[in-house]
C-alpha cells in the first residue's frame, strides 16, 4: 500500500485532533462554567464541547464560529450537546459528543434514551428546562417545527472507532419509530474518529486559489486537456501578489528570488516594458477547472476571453510572476508590458499535473533537491508536521528556512535522518561528497529512497533534527580546541560525528520515534549532547590515528562504506569501553603560540575555491541575543531581508541581498542592516561571515575555515 494513503491509527488522530482543536476552537467555545478549575478538569469538558462543534460543521458546512454557537453541553443541557438550526433547508441537527483521550469513545443506550427525552423536550415546546444557552435554540428548533415539515438528524459523534452495540441500535429503532409514526422525520447518524480527523486535516490545508484574467489575443484547445493561451497584461498578474507562495503550490518551486535572470527579468520591465513579451517564455498555469466568458457570442476569438480559474498553481514562470511584481511595486510602468499566459485544465489528474510542472520548468536551472518537491511522502509530512507538532516542515527551493522552534526543512530533515539510520552509510556518504547534493540520488543505492520510502515519523524527523542542530553548535566550540587534522575532523566529518552521538544516545534509550507532544526525549538528548561532543571527538580522532593513519582523511575514509562502518564500530567500542581519546591530546590548540601567518579573507576562500554554486540560498544566523532583539521587529516586516544569494561574479560583494538586489560583502550587508533597523547600539564593526549561513546551516566563516583548513592538510601531506 501506498504510504500516503493509509490510515493514521486512533491515538495519531486524537493527538492531531487534541492539537488542532486547542488551536481552532479556543477562544469560540464557552468555558466560563468552568470558574478557574485546574486545567487536566477543564481540558476534557473543552475537548467534548468542541467535538460538538466540529460534529455540526461535518454536518453542516457551516464556519467554526456559527458551530461553536450551537454548543449547549452543561447543567441542564438535556443530554443533547448542541443543536444546529438550518432555517433555510428545515433541518435540525441535535447532537451528543463522546470524547476520549484515548480514541476508545462508545456510545451506550442510556445516552441515546437522553437523546430522544430531550428531543421530546422540544417537540413539546418545553425548552426552559433547558439552561439558558439550550432554550434560545430549543425554541427555534421547536418554532421550526411547527412551521413547515422538518427533518431532525441526532448525530452522534464518538471520537473512537468502534460501531454501536446491538442494544444502542435497538433504541435508537424504538426511539426513531415514535417520532416517525407520520413520515420519516427523524433519522440519525454516527461520526466517528476518523471522519473528525479528516476534518481536521481538512482545516489545514490551504484554500484553493482563483484567479481571474483577461485574455487578448487567445485561442483554446479543447482536448485531450481543456487548455486557454494569449496574452494578458501585466497589470492582471501584478494582483496575484495577495495570493503569496499559495500561488505556486504545485511548482517544484517558489520563485528563486533575485538570480541573475530574474533581475534582467525586472530590468526590462521597468526599463523597457514594451519588449518584455519578446524577450520572456510566459507562464503556465494549471488549475482544477475555468470558466470562460467571451465578451462576443458570435465572435468570441475577435474579442477578450475573461477567465475565472479555481484550483490554480503557477507551474512554470514563477519567476516571471515574482518579477512583475517586484517591477511593478517600483515602476507604474512595468504594469503595461504584455505576458503570454497558458492555462491548463487537468480536473484532478495529479500524474498528469505532475508530468506537466517538470516538463515545462526550463528558465532555471532544475536539480534533483527541486524534483522531490513533487513527492507526495514530502506532502504528506507537512501535514503532519503541522498537525502533530504545529511546525513548518518546507520542501521547496527558495521557501523560507524554518528558524528554530519553527520547524525544519527537507534538507535538514533528511541530513537528520541520515545521521540517525541505524547503519553508518548514509552519513558516511554526506561526509564522503562533502555536499548535501548527494541526498537527492534516487534508487536503492542513493540515500533519498531508503529514507523515504514510506512515511518517516515526524517525532523521529524532529527530534533527529533536534540533536543535528545541538551536535554543530557544540561543533563550534568544541572545534576552537583543536587544530591540524583534529580541526579537520571537526569540519569535514560533522555528519558522522552526529551519528555517533545519535548511536550512543539510542542505545540508553531507543524511544526518539515514540510520540510525545511534550518532547522529552530531545529535551534529554539534547541536553547530553555538549558532554558526548567531547568525548567523541577526541576518540574518533585517536581511532583513526590508530585504524588508518595520521595522514588519512576522514573524508577519504568514508568514501568506503566498510571502512566507514569498520571505523564506527571501533569507536563506539572504545566509547563503551571508557576510552578518552588522550593521544589526540597533540592536536590541541595552543593559544600561547603564534600564528603561522594571516588567513586569507574568507569570501576570497569561498569564491576562489567555487565552493558555493551561483545563485546559492543564503539566509541571515544571527547569534547575539542583543542583536537579535533589535532587528526582530524590522526582520519581520519583511521575510526578504533575511533572505541572499551568493554571486561568484563579484569577489568583493558576493551576497545580492533579497530585499534589494543589491551586491553586498557579508559586513557591509549586516552594517547596512543595522542602519536601516535603527539599531542605537550597534558596534562599529561586524563579522559578516560569521552571520550568513547556506541552506545547510554553515556559516560563510565556518566553510571558509573548512575550506582553508582542508587545503593545509593537503600541503602538509604534500
Amino acid at each position: 500500500m501506498n504510504a500516503t494513503s493509509q490510515q493514521p491509527d486512533v491515538p495519531t488522530q486524537v493527538r492531531q485532533t487534541e492539537r488542532a482543536f486547542d488551536e481552532k476552537y479556543a477562544d469560540l467555545i464557552d468555558m466560563s462554567d468552568f470558574g478557574n478549575r485546574a486545567p487536566e478538569q477543564t481540558a476534557p469538558a473543552f475537548r467534548s464541547r468542541a467535538l460538538s462543534a466540529h460534529a455540526v460543521r461535518i454536518m453542516t458546512g457551516w464556519a467554526a464560529e456559527q458551530a461553536a454557537d450551537c454548543v449547549i453541553d452543561g447543567g441542564q443541557d438535556q443530554g443533547i450537546d448542541a443543536i444546529a438550526i438550518d432555517e433555510a433547508a428545515a433541518h435540525i441537527y441535535l447532537v451528543q459528543a463522546k470524547w476520549s483521550p484515548n480514541g476508545t469513545a462508545k456510545a451506550n443506550e442510556t445516552a441515546v434514551q437522553k437523546l430522544f427525552a430531550g428531543l421530546t423536550l422540544i417537540d413539546s415546546g418545553e425548552s426552559a428546562q433547558f439552561n439558558p444557552r439550550g432554550q434560545i435554540l430549543a425554541k427555534r428548533a421547536h418554532e421550526l417545527i411547527g412551521e413547515k415539515a422538518t427533518r431532525i438528524t441526532q448525530v452522534i459523534v464518538l471520537m473512537g472507532t468502534e460501531p454501536p452495540a446491538p442494544g444502542v441500535l435497538r433504541a435508537i429503532k424504538n426511539g426513531e419509530s415514535e417520532f416517525n409514526s407520520h413520515g420519516d422525520y427523524v433519522d440519525h447518524v454516527f461520526l466517528h474518529a476518523p471522519e473528525v480527523h479528516a476534518l481536521v486535516r481538512e482545516d489545514q490545508r490551504s484554500e484553493p486559489v482563483t484567479l481571474e484574467v483577461t485574455l487578448r489575443p487567445w485561442f483554446s484547445v479543447s482536448s485531450p486537456y481543456l487548455s486557454y493561451e494569449g496574452i494578458v497584461q501585466a497589470e492582471e498578474i501584478a494582483a496575484w501578489a495577495e495570493h503569496g507562495n499559495e500561488l505556486f503550490a504545485r511548482n517544484i518551486r517558489n520563485p528563486l528570488g533575485l538570480t541573475p535572470i530574474n533581475k534582467e527579468l525586472v530590468d526590462t520591465l521597468t526599463e523597457e516594458p514594451s519588449h518584455f513579451w519578446y524577450f520572456n517564455n510566459g507562464i503556465t498555469v494549471l488549475c482544477d477547472s475555468v470558466d470562460a466568458v467571451p465578451v462576443s457570442q458570435k465572435f468570441p476569438e475577435r474579442h477578450p476571453v475573461r477567465l475565472t480559474a479555481r484550483g490554480a498553481s503557477v507551474v512554470n514562470g514563477a519567476q516571471t510572476v515574482r518579477s512583475v511584481i517586484d517591477a511593478a511595486q517600483q515602476v507604474e510602468d512595468a504594469e503595461l508590458a504584455q505576458v503570454t499566459i497558458r492555462f491548463i485544465v487537468t480536473g484532478g489528474d495529479a500524474d498528469f499535473a505532475n508530468r506537466t510542472t517538470q516538463a515545462t520548468n526550463r528558465q532555471n536551472h532544475i536539480t534533483e533537491r527541486d524534483r522531490i518537491a513533487l513527492d507526495p511522502v514530502q506532502a504528506e509530512l507537512m501535514a503532519e508536521f503541522r498537525a502533530e507538532l504545529g511546525l513548518v516542515y518546507s520542501v521547496r527551493r527558495s521557501e523560507l528556512e524554518p528558524q528554530d522552534e519553527e520547524g525544519c526543512s527537507v534538507v535538514e530533515a533528511t541530513c537528520a535522518l541520515a545521521c540517525a539510520h541505524t547503519g553508518s552509510r548514509f552519513a558516511a556518504r554526506l561526509v564522503a561528497a562533502g555536499s548535501t547534493d548527494v541526498l537527492w540520488e534516487r534508487g536503492g543505492s542513493g540515500i533519498y529512497d531508503p529514507l523515504f520510502r514510506s512515511v518517516p515519523g515526524v517525532y523521529e524527523i524532529w527530534n533527529a533534527v533536534k540533536v543535528l542542530r545541538a551536535v554543530r553548535t557544540a561543533l563550534r566550540t568544541e572545534r576552537e580546541q583543536y587544530a591540524g587534522r583534529a580541526a579537520a575532523v571537526v569540519d569535514d566529518g560533522a555528519f558522522l560525528i552526529t551519528h555517533l552521538v545519535l548511536r550512543r544516545l539510542l542505545a540508553q534509550d531507543a524511544g526518539m520515534g515514540e510520540p510525545d507532544q511534550s518532547l522529552a526525549w530531545a529535551a534529554e538528548a539534547v541536553a547530553q549532547v555538549p558532554d558526548l561532543v567531547k568525548r567523541v571527538v577526541p576518540v574518533l580522532v585517536q581511532v583513526l590515528d590508530d585504524e588508518v593513519g595520521a595522514r588519512t582523511s576522514i573524508q577519504r575514509v568514508c568514501a568506503d562504506p566498510g571502512q566507514a562502518a569498520e571505523l564506527v564500530t571501533a569507536v563506539l567500542a572504545a566509547l563503551e569501553g571508557g576510552g578518552t581519546g588522550e593521544a589526540a591530546a597533540k592536536y590541541r590548540r595552543q593559544e600561547s603560540k603564534p600564528r603561522k601567518r594571516r588567513r586569507p579573507n574568507a569570501v576570497h576562500v569561498i569564491v576562489d575555491s567555487g565552493a558555493l554554486d551561483e545563485g546559492a540560498p543564503l539566509h541571515l544566523a544571527l547569534y547575539l541575543q542583543p542583536e537579535k532583539e533589535a532587528l526582530a521587529e524590522w526582520l519581520a516586516a519583511n521575510p526578504r531581508r533575511a533572505l541572499g544569494k551568493w554571486t561568484r561574479t563579484n569577489r568583493t560583494r558576493p551576497i545580492v541581498w533579497a530585499a534589494d538586489g543589491l551586491s553586498y560583502s557579508p559586513s557591509g550587508l549586516i552594517a547596512r542592516m543595522w542602519e536601516l533597523a535603527g539599531w542605537e547600539g550597534r558596534p562599529v564593526s561586524n563579522q559578516g561571515t560569521a552571520r550568513w549561513a547556506t541552506q545547510e546551516g554553515e556559516t560563510l566563516a565556518v566553510l571558509a575555515r573548512r575550506l582553508l583548513d582542508s587545503m593545509e592538510e593537503e600541503k602538509d601531506g604534500e
